[in-house]
């Protein structure tokens, strides 16, 4: 990883994972992004940290819980370190829940992340409407889930384990298939960092860059090599581009 010299204040990344997952998909990115970036998951009410949380409601519910957590956070954060700067980073179904948090933090606080880094993930006018994963047998679905290869396989092969695997994903789907009603006409004034796996059969390059159209700031396009959890699975790499584009700050 490149290591930029701590010049300015650093940056709180907020990571969103992925549909069926928790924070704990970014709890070994912590010591990778210090000293300038300070990881943070951030898990949605009912699951993780907040797994004792009433359950939110809908696509609205989610960014407005998951953005309570975010500014209670960042808030407390620059009481410790005045100047401390954000961003975002979310992957896959993470990715347009990062997106709209990030913007509904920014609207409630005034304060606006250096970026938004989205990875893996298809626009949401691009999306098929509707949930996708309603008509789909629990032994087919971990099956997809194992093929993908984002999921321990310890974790399939546990009946509990895969048991909440299956009610994430499908509860996932849920919100997902508001997407393209929903987060369509969502918009930023900051600069997003887009991120794309060259063999993503999910969301390959070509339709991750209409990203671009749901902000008015610059974009940066970066290709990886590998496959849908290709950015994940390898965020040393990850979080070099995303040091490189949120910079060493003001100093």
């Amino acid at each position: 990883m490149t290591v930029h010299p701590v010049t300015g204040p650093p940056v709180r990344l907020y990571c969103f994972p992925h549909a069926g997952a928790t924070s704990q998909v970014y709890r070994g990115w912590q010591p990778l992004g210090e000293p300038k970036l300070r990881i943070r998951g951030v898990d949605a009410p009912g699951r993780g940290a907040r797994r004792r949380e009433r359950k939110a409601v809908g696509y609205h519910g989610l960014v407005r819980a998951m953005a309570e957590e975010v500014m209670a956070d960042l808030l407390a954060e620059r009481e410790r370190s005045p100047g401390l700067r954000w961003a975002t980073f979310g992957h896959s179904f993470g990715a347009t829940m990062s997106l709209a948090v990030a913007a509904h933090v920014a609207r409630q606080t005034g304060l606006v992340p250096e970026r938004a880094v989205l990875s893996g993930a298809v626009p949401p006018a691009l999306q098929r409407p509707g949930a996708l994963l309603a008509a789909v047998p629990d032994e087919e679905l971990l099956a997809r889930t194992a093929a993908d290869g984002g999921t321990p396989a310890a974790v399939l092969a546990e009946p509990t384990m895969s048991r909440i695997l299956l009610r994430m994903l499908r509860e996932d789907d849920c919100v997902r298939a508001e997407f393209a009603r929903e987060a369509s006409a969502l918009r930023v004034d900051f600069p997003l960092t887009l991120i794309a796996a060259r063999e993503d059969v999910h969301a390959p390059p070509e339709k991750v860059w209409p990203w671009s159209g749901h902000s008015s700031a610059p974009v940066r396009r970066v290709e990886i090599d590998g496959g849908h959890f290709a950015a994940v699975q390898h965020p040393k790499e990850t979080l070099t581009i995303i040091g490189d584009d949120t910079g060493p700050g003001e100093g």
